[in-house]
């Protein structure tokens, strides 16, 4: 898939009413009236990310005449966490699932995806706010695992969660506070791994939700791995058991 903005209040509206995947909307912040009314409606619909910002942003992305929306199609194609689980499990796989949390850098998505594909990854899944955009940076630097591995976005990460629970599935937390180190834990039988950014890492909310928290060995004069680093190091030992 190729990656367009899409400039106009009615071309956006055409585009959110076809079935084209759709990244984002940015519209300006003194952008107003019916039209953007219905914008809004079929963002919140389609359950599509956008976003007021200042009318330089979208000055920045386009010369047309954009009336102070632009949409921004997908890169690739999205699915539907319940849909990737039940194939899987279909296929008689246990799942084995990436939860990304507060991860906004797109090298460290690229990387993340490419690591995932590598170890057995069924899908990663990630919230539409507060997480890094699938462009053409992170393409490159996934090495052309993001067009080979399901990607997930989900509108509330806390629900999914809850799902991915309710099909049987252990949800793993990785934090550097746990008392159990990753070694330690059963990691057989299908899995969620929850990481999260080196400044925030899993927020308390998503950790409640978990079945257990692990840490990653590190000498005490570190503060934390790298968020790709550390999710690398957790695959491999989730690869290492099973094979065990």
């Amino acid at each position: 898939m190729k990656q367009q903005i899409v400039a106009g209040r009615n071309p956006v509206i055409e585009l959110l009413k076809s079935s084209n995947e759709v990244e984002k909307v940015l519209i300006s912040k003194s952008a107003s009236g019916e039209v953007i009314k219905e914008i809004l409606d079929l963002c919140r619909n389609r359950e599509i990310y956008y976003q007021y910002v200042p009318e330089v942003k979208i000055n920045s992305l386009t010369r047309t005449n954009h009336q102070g929306v632009v949409a921004i199609t997908a890169l690739i194609q999205y699915y539907q966490v319940q849909d990737i689980i039940d194939y899987v499990f279909e296929k008689g796989e246990e799942p084995l699932l990436l939860i990304l949390e507060n991860v906004t850098d797109v090298r460290n998505l690229g990387a993340l995806a490419r690591t995932a594909l590598g170890l057995g990854v069924h899908a990663i899944i990630f919230p539409k706010k507060e997480s890094a955009a699938i462009n053409d940076v992170a393409m490159k630097i996934s090495a052309g695992a993001l067009l080979k591995i399901p990607v997930c976005r989900v509108e509330n990460l806390a629900s999914t969660i809850k799902d991915i629970k309710n099909n049987g599935i252990k949800v793993i937390g990785l934090d550097g506070t746990a008392s159990l180190f990753i070694h330690e834990a059963n990691l057989s039988g299908p899995l969620a791994i929850i990481a999260g950014s080196e400044d925030e890492g899993i927020t308390n909310p998503t950790i409640r939700l978990v079945d257990e928290l692990v840490k990653l060995p590190m000498n005490a004069e570190l503060e934390s791995y790298n968020v790709s680093v550390a999710t690398a190091m957790a695959l491999y030992e989730v690869n290492r058991q099973k094979l065990n």
